[in-house]
């Protein structure tokens, strides 16, 4: 066992690491959010329609703020949205209101449908994203639509559906009432259902799109009929190439959804998709690391970190009083760190602390950080992936391990491997990455120190993710997590 030397210039030694991981609430805290890229004064249909891509915030940018609410909208544009996607229902008195679905449940905790209750008692209800965002996100209320056109209206694009099928009049109407509505305000709905003729006469803009249930239609190639009373033609993200291919070729822009990451709109923008109904604004409308240290302490979802699978009942739980994240899904997982990447530098220091809070985990399982990965695309320890990359991990044992791997690959190949102590159930590990061009130097930095050095080039991309490798029990828990130069 050798302690770590780390004191070179341009390096920090184990005890800087030490008080960079202790001083990580602080500079979480403290470090001013970048600034967000503001929205031109007035974006009309024309506009959005010659950007290529054009980005439309699905349901407000649902990574980022809780869905189709009044503050989900405005920071969306605020972040580089050209245009918000707007689902709508009406109470029993006839209030149109935003919401996605046409029941209160899923988004409130209260089972009630919209078409049943007045306006007064949709009042009460509170929007709860925490399991999505963290436990620090604002319950909100259900927006009266009138209220969201006041805001947005004149400086934006407003993609809207009637979820309930049976609002047409009462939604064109309003609509009408707006300083050039028709430069404004785009009509959604399935491609697949009969367009309102009043929608058409009246001059709108339209819209229709493939949902997954109908991507049927799309490999029959029995579609004029289908799209020819559309301006615009949309499909869901999970489409085939061929799919996507087979809409683009019609001519009309199309536009995709729901797009979280950079590598799906990279993919999308190949095909030819115009058009990125994203749910993840603020990171992929950029190409670049939005911070150098994680967002724990906030109890907030850092923008563009995610978990592998983009479910709420996959999103780690992130504990601000630690400072900290737990990866406790019954499932292997992984979380890409995605507010922190891509990193650019040739020499890079990647820092994190690492612990087992209730007990180490069994013999042969492991946790740690997964490196060096292209893009951001789900990378998971002994699962195959798009993407290559390395994995230092940690077993219960004590036996520290670099891995690579290549793209379609479930094994790694191991590169260098120290022991070190065996971890102890709820005491922190600190370990430091130092990238270099020509090699991967790897360390435990508390207690006595271990290092190995890796000679490796072999996967240098900027993106990484926190990993734990096992299914079931226990969870593992990450804090400090940082990048400096090298």
């Amino acid at each position: 066992m050798a302690p770590l030397p780390w004191t070179d210039s341009g390096s920090l030694s184990r005890r800087e690491l030490l008080v960079l991981g202790a001083g990580t609430v602080f500079l979480a805290a403290c470090s001013p959010e970048p600034e967000a890229k503001g929205t031109p004064s007035s974006v009309t249909v024309r506009d959005l329609r010659s950007g290529n891509p054009f980005y439309i915030a699905h349901r407000g940018s649902m990574d980022n703020w809780p869905e189709h609410t009044a503050e989900a909208y405005e920071q969306s544009l605020t972040y580089g949205a050209s245009a918000i996607e707007v689902s709508v229902s009406s109470t029993a008195d006839g209030q149109l209101i935003c919401h996605h679905d046409t029941n209160a449940l899923r988004m409130t905790g209260v089972d009630v449908n919209f078409a049943d209750v007045p306006y007064e008692r949709v009042q009460a209800l509170q929007n709860d994203a925490r399991p999505w965002l963290g436990p620090n996100s604002y319950l909100l209320p259900v927006p009266l639509l009138r209220d969201v056109l006041d805001a947005a209206a004149a400086k934006a694009v407003i993609f809207i559906e009637d979820k309930q099928g049976t609002n047409t009049t009462a939604l064109l109407d309003l609509m009408d009432t707006y300083p050039n509505p028709t430069e404004h305000f785009v009509w959604k709905q399935s491609a697949l259902a009969a367009q309102p003729g009043a929608v058409s006469d009246r001059g709108y803009t339209t819209w229709g799109y493939f949902p997954e249930e109908d991507f049927d239609t799309i490999d029959s190639g029995d579609l004029n009929g289908a799209t020819s009373a559309f301006d615009l033609l949309g499909i869901q993200h999970t489409a085939s190439d061929d799919q996507i291919r087979a809409l683009v070729a019609l001519g009309k822009p199309v536009i995709c959804w729901e797009v979280h990451t950079r590598w799906l709109r990279d993919r999308l923008v190949e095909l030819g998709v115009q058009g990125i109904m994203c749910s993840n604004i603020p990171y992929v409308t950029t190409n670049e690391a939005r911070s150098r240290t994680d967002a724990f302490a906030t109890g907030l979802r850092g923008f563009g970190d995610l978990p592998w699978a983009l479910a709420w009942t996959h999103q780690p739980t992130i504990r601000p009083k630690t400072s900290s994240l737990a990866l406790d899904h019954v499932d292997k997982a992984s979380y890409c760190m995605g507010s922190m990447c891509p990193i650019v530098q040739d020499r890079y220091v990647l820092g994190f602390e690492m612990r087992w809070p209730e007990r180490e985990p069994r013999d042969g399982d492991h946790a740690g950080v997964a490196f060096g990965q292209k893009d951001d695309s789900p990378y998971r320890i002994r699962e195959a992936g798009a993407v290559g990359g390395y994995h230092l991990v940690l077993r219960q044992d004590g036996l520290l391990e670099l891995f690579g791997r290549e793209s379609g690959s479930e094994s790694g190949y191991s590169l260098g491997r120290v022991q070190t102590d065996k971890p102890v159930p709820g005491q922190w590990m600190q370990f430091r990455i130092e990238v270099n061009p020509g090699n991967i130097r790897c360390g435990r930095i508390d207690g006595t120190g271990w290092s190995f050095t890796a000679e490796s080039s072999v996967y240098r991309g900027g993106y990484f993710s926190l990993c734990r490798n096992y299914y079931d029990y226990p969870p593992v828990e990450f804090r400090g997590v940082s990048v400096l130069d090298g």
